[in-house]
């Protein structure tokens, strides 16, 4: 399949992204304290391959060599993210100069090969002491995160000029401290939602220290996927609706309408009032990171073996109460059921593919918030397949991450012809590497990395990814 030739905007943005605890590698290098990901890694059963990331895929150390391919590929932003715990160990106190030494140098290399620096200030890996000490549940890390966000920005501010605050705060909400699937490993279900206030709390005390150093265009990362209903009930609508509101509207509507969603006031630390006025502060842009849509039902009953029932999975007609979704596992004491969408291809990581979600979350987002909507970043779009090397050419021929992509692009492309005020599209990622609670079973990257030799291979899809910004302008 070759690149669609498609005419974007002058200056549209095509980057490629990372995160620091998924590719750096050297966890111990050069004063770098641990994080909440490197204790809940070493914790047995946490990662289902087993594995860590001590090594990941090296970047500390062969930092020029991923900058130089990301020259070669022609992109024009690379959105990398900044271990917190690189920069202060303990999540407050002495700045550990060797750690920002490393950003430093980054930025420099990225500015000589004409990429535009994108740094995240939080992408999930929480410096262990202030983990130990509640965390995302405790106010103080939001005062913390706000003076990280200071010194970095006073050493990097005058070459970067696009910053993110925090990565899907979403995620780390309902995956680190709500199910248990992610660090922390916390399993307190509605009993997270303080970490959700807090982080967002961070984010404005961060763009306030941010734009306080000189900082220019901020904006945030967060998730979003269009919530399709499974069923025609009552029940099923309300329950579709709930799941919107605690993965969407709970993180967008704060930023961009300075008001939680109705009823959720309750259930947040204070003061509430007084803080969504920090949350609020105006945006130069908003980030989404989309994946798929998530097809979501009432919560319905388990089986009955004492009536010959034999429990349905996730997406069978009487399955169990609770589900799973690629590879996540929903408790069964929630008020909604996440079902499979059928008849769609599936990544390794068994999401379905759905190009055309992206462009009905977008007209959601412009119909939701109207003219509170900030420009637009596709912060992340990728997909997992495990596409190797062939044994003969040794070319990886990976032409379902090409048709992903290409549908993506399009659906962006008539996104923007309706309407949609988008300035850039970053692919996740760069690198296959370390994913999370996967481990290294699955790989997102344009390059493929072999992780006994560390050696870098562009796939296919990067030839194809190149040829697009070319032809795109």
């Amino acid at each position: 399949m070759t690149a669609p030739v498609l005419e974007f905007p002058a200056g549209f943005l095509w980057g490629v992204s990372a995160s620091a605890f998924q590719i750096e590698g050297s966890l111990t290098t050069d004063g770098r304290g641990p994080s909440s990901w490197d204790a809940f890694t070493g914790e047995q059963g946490r990662v289902k391959d087993g594995s860590r990331a001590d090594v990941a895929t090296d970047h500390y150390r062969r930092y020029r060599e991923d900058v130089a391919l990301m020259a070669e590929l022609g992109v024009g932003a690379y959105r990398f993210s900044i271990s917190w715990s690189r920069v202060l160990p303990d999540g407050r106190g002495p700045v550990n100069g060797r750690g920002l030494d490393f950003y430093d140098r980054l930025v420099d290399e990225l500015c000589a090969a004409g990429i535009t620096p994108a740094p995240t200030l939080f992408h999930w890996d929480t410096p262990l002491a202030l983990e130990e000490e509640g965390g995302w549940l405790n106010r103080d890390t939001a005062e913390r995160f706000a003076a990280y966000a200071s010194v970095v920005a006073e050493r990097l501010a005058d070459r970067v000029p696009l910053w993110i605050t925090v990565n899907e705060p979403a995620e780390v909400t309902l995956l680190g401290y709500g199910l248990g699937e992610h660090a922390p490993g916390r399993r307190l279900v509605f009993d997270a939602l303080p970490a959700a206030h807090h982080q967002l709390l961070a984010h404005g005390l961060g763009v306030q220290a941010l734009r306080a150093a000189g900082a220019r265009s901020i904006g945030i990362a967060a998730s979003h996927s269009p919530v399709w209903t499974a069923g025609d009930s009552d029940e099923d609508r309300a329950a579709a609706e709930l799941y919107d509101t605690l993965t969407n509207r709970l993180f967008a509507d704060p930023i961009l309408t300075g008001s939680y969603p109705a009823g959720l006031d309750s259930l947040l630390p204070g003061p509430v009032a007084e803080d969504l006025k920090t949350i609020s502060a105006p945006l130069d842009w908003y980030g989404v990171n989309y994946y798929n849509p998530m097809l979501v039902g009432a919560p319905r009953p388990a089986a009955d073996p004492s009536a010959g029932e034999e429990p349905a999975g996730p997406a069978g007609p009487a399955g169990p109460a609770g589900s799973s979704f690629g590879g996540i596992e929903i408790p069964p004491d929630l008020p909604f059921d996440i079902r499979q969408i059928e008849g769609r291809e599936l990544t390794d990581f068994g999401w379905p593919v759905v190009p055309d979600g992206l462009r009905e979350l977008l007209a959601t987002l412009r119909e939701r918030y109207g003219d509170r909507l900030p420009p637009l970043y596709i912060t992340e779009n990728g997909c997992s397949y495990g596409d190797g090397p062939d044994p003969e050419t040794g070319r990886i021929d990976d032409a379902r991450r090409i048709a992903y992509h290409d549908g993506h692009v399009r659906a962006l492309h008539r996104a923007m012809e309706e309407g949609a005020d988008v300035r850039g599209y970053f692919i996740w990622s760069i690198l296959d590497n370390f994913e999370w609670a996967e481990g290294y079973r699955q790989r997102f990257g344009l390059v493929h990395v072999d992780y006994e030799t560390l050696a870098r291979t562009p796939k296919r899809s990067f030839a194809w990814y190149r040829d697009l910004i070319k032809n795109a302008g």
